[in-house]
């Protein structure tokens, strides 16, 4: 394949592929930031052949205006605003009002959201008939999959997909509402009663208290528990067109409501080489127990063999050290600090096999810097959260991404549904024999 500089006679930067005598041009295509991209959108009408790229890893599938990461140099931006800035100075509403319109809101327009979102925390009563359905010892990932896809019977006037209006409450509704759900998922789960929202504290703090508050007696909520959960929603919101955030746009592409496109979304976050990624790393911290046998379990990752991993180093896109990583190391100390929680045996571990790793020349050749999961884990611990909650934490942070991304792939006049091909390895075409004949 060539590429040129321009095609002829146009100002256009193309690449031509010659293939059995069949040639093609294929327009680059050039971003804000990052990589040009190859359109071969036409490769199969010229040439008869697909591209073949397992787990996409060299695919653009859509254009995005919303989320941009530099894997190499270590950056993430939401809206062009690097996620340090926003973590350290934004909230979380506010990060999810950047991300659902493209700019930081003005006070008015803040005000106004944040009694939108408050406005719609409230489920429909009759929708807490489904968690009574669900036994007691249910993963709380199964209950949101099931209830937030349920949505769309209880909320069935925003689900026409055409209608700008319908799409803005569908919008409002999710990102309201998850907190609700998720909280009551994990109060059915200890066999305590629900607790209502209020709409007179904030996003995180309200679902701190839905989550931890008993009828018996008033909830308290420390400020600094409540500013690093926040923190922690504004470091998940979004990450560009990851598994998850890909299954929604997927959905989305076939005309199927919002509420079922989010469910689809839990779904896949729900596997552990996705949003399971930090409880694997607090195991494996767990798992290691005390600084002196690092050095044992260190020895057991070089050691292609063992069929031990590190969890919690590396990423599939980052190869620097993840920018949400940093925040989140500062995060996990100052909620270790608030409860007197300094000299966690894991936050030991966790520190010391950090300063080992970025050390040793096995680590630094692979580029196997911490990511955020690795400190994840041992703060939502110690915020009070079970591990079966974790990915549930992550899926109401990212419910604003997912919805950002879905509704720019509604707007996008160039969206198709998704529909991939394949290299076809099975048997050619042969004929049926009846089944006494078959030998």
């Amino acid at each position: 394949m060539n590429v040129h500089e321009k095609a002829p006679n146009t100002e256009e930067v193309a690449a031509e592929l010659t293939l059995e005598g069949k040639s093609t041009r294929m327009p680059v295509r050039s971003g804000t930031l990052g990589p040009d991209v190859v359109d071969v959108g036409k490769l199969y009408r010229d040439t008869g052949c697909f591209t073949y790229d397992p787990g996409f890893t060299s695919t653009a599938n859509c254009t995005s205006r919303i989320t941009y990461i530099d894997g190499d140099a270590g950056v993430l931006l939401y809206r062009g605003y690097p996620i340090d800035q926003l973590a350290e100075h934004s909230s979380f509403l506010e990060v999810c009002y950047l991300l659902l319109n493209g700019e930081l809101p003005t006070k008015e327009q803040f005000d106004t959201f944040r009694m939108t979102i408050t406005r719609h925390t409230m489920l429909h009563e009759q929708m807490t008939r489904f968690f009574t359905g669900f036994r007691r010892d249910a993963h709380p990932m199964a209950v949101m999959v099931g209830t937030v896809g349920a949505l769309a019977a209880f909320y069935h006037d925003s689900t026409d997909i055409n209608d700008q209006e319908q799409r803005a409450v569908a919008s409002y509704r999710m990102l309201a509402k998850m907190p609700t759900i998720a909280s009551m998922a994990y109060k059915y789960s200890i066999g305590q009663p629900f607790i209502y929202p209020r709409n007179d504290l904030d996003f995180t703090t309200n679902f701190l208290q839905m989550c931890f508050a008993i009828p018996c007696e008033p909830f308290i909520a420390n400020p600094v528990l409540t500013r690093a959960l926040d923190r922690i929603f504004i470091l998940h919101a979004d990450h560009e067109q990851n598994a998850s955030t890909s299954t929604v746009r997927l959905a989305g592409s076939s005309g199927a409501n919002p509420f079922a496109c989010i469910a689809a979304g839990i779904a896949c976050l729900w596997g552990p080489a996705h949003g399971g990624a930090n409880e694997a790393a607090l195991n494996m911290l767990m798992e290691i127990g005390s600084v002196d046998r690092i050095p044992e379990y260190i020895a057991k990752a070089k050691d292609k063999n063992s069929g031990f991993r590190l969890m919690g180093f590396g990423h599939r896109v980052y190869k620097n050290y993840d920018p949400r990583a940093k925040v989140m190391q500062k995060t996990c100390h100052e909620v270790l600090d608030a409860l007197g929680l300094h000299n966690d045996p894991l936050l030991k571990v966790a520190m010391e096999l950090e300063r080992i790793a970025l050390q040793d020349d096995y680590f630094i050749e692979k580029k196997l810097y911490p990511n955020i999961d690795f400190y994840s884990g041992i703060t939502l611990r110690a915020l009070g959260f079970p591990v079966s909650m974790f990915t549930v934490l992550f899926a109401i942070a990212r419910t604003v991404g997912w919805i950002a991304q879905w509704k720019e792939m509604i707007e996008d006049p160039e969206q198709r549904i998704g529909r991939p091909r394949q290299l076809y390895m099975g048997s050619k075409e042969r004929n049926y024999v009846p089944v006494d004949q078959r030998g």
